[in-house]
């Protein structure tokens, strides 16, 4: 649905992002991710034609989003970060007014207007004043505008910014219920996020693509170590002296006690030695009270800090 080949974007002589390539398929919900700075919106702009690149290729449903921008549009909604929603219009005029310019035919306005409404959950502030509706109301509308005109593919620019968990969990819901019916590329800080909603992600620092794949293949891939949480109760240095002792314990690390004499404690160890039974005889062995013990995987924000900070290094 969506190929990308060797994009390059510079704002004078400072690039924005350096040779990008990748594909997306159809149906499928990808996730944009990187630092602030790293190039997603510049990118997320040039695929919605909102302005074009320096150098490289790209396309949308077959067409070049350079020589066949006004197919392409017609084929892409996009929601960017700030929503240029007017206050003074109420949810469904505004609507109304997107369709108009987004050259959606009369005999379809009213229909794709509600149809929007209905699956964005805002048929109930169709009448209301857009200004006075809340944060959470107003991202939903973002996504209504870019659905309006029925398209093949949706790109989100920090969709979930400034709501709330509730909201989130909203926007969350709405975005997997569009799944397999359009091809969406989803931006977002909130990296537990991207991994409940995105089929893939791609990271991106600097403008240079640096990793590529499913979450779950991401955290293979790059987990190094096992990690087990140890709630302990007795003295945290003698703790730390034995539990060093295990074969196969790389490092650990001592959190605040949770309560009066327990500890949390980090142990991490290499992949190829699971060494929770030694904990475990270890702490027995010395009359030490252990409350909690289990594992720990990695995270695909452990992910993004170790893939960001090697690159930087």
């Amino acid at each position: 649905m969506i190929q990308v080949e060797n994009l390059t974007k510079y704002y004078g002589q400072t690039p924005a992002i350096k040779g990008l390539t990748f594909t997306v398929q159809k149906g499928e919900i990808l996730g944009f991710l990187g630092p602030n700075g790293a190039g997603k919106t510049t990118t997320m702009r040039i695929l919605s034609c909102f302005m074009p690149a320096s150098k490289g290729k790209a396309t949308v449903a077959g067409f070049d989003v350079f020589e066949d921008s006004l197919e392409v549009r017609k084929r892409v909604g996009y929601q960017p970060e700030n929503v240029p929603l007017y206050n003074d219009m109420s949810t469904s005029a505004y609507l109304s007014f997107v369709a108009e310019i987004k050259g959606v035919h009369r005999k379809e306005r009213k229909r794709n207007i509600e149809k929007v409404m209905d699956e964005c959950g805002i048929t109930d502030v169709s009448h209301k004043l857009i200004g006075k509706l809340s944060k959470g109301y107003r991202q939903r509308i973002g996504i209504a505008q870019a659905l309006i005109n029925d398209p093949d593919v949706l790109i989100l620019d920090e969709p979930t910014i400034g709501l709330d968990p509730g909201q989130i969990r909203e926007i969350r819901g709405l975005i997997k219920n569009l799944a397999g019916r359009r091809t969406i590329i989803l931006s977002t800080h909130i990296l537990p996020e991207a991994s409940m909603i995105c089929q893939r992600v791609i990271i991106i620092n600097e403008g240079k693509l640096i990793a590529v794949d499913t979450p779950d293949n991401l955290v293979t891939s790059f987990q190094t170590d096992s990690r087990v949480l140890l709630e302990i109760e007795g003295p945290p240095e003698d703790i730390m002296k034995e539990l060093k002792g295990i074969d196969g314990v790389v490092n650990i690390e001592k959190k605040d006690p949770i309560s009066e004499g327990a500890f949390t404690y980090f142990v991490d160890s290499t992949l190829a030695r699971d060494v929770r039974k030694d904990l475990f005889i270890t702490i027995s062995k010395n009359g030490w009270i252990l409350t909690q013990m289990h594992t720990i995987d990695m995270s695909l924000e452990d992910i993004f800090l170790k893939l960001v900070t090697e690159e930087k290094a």
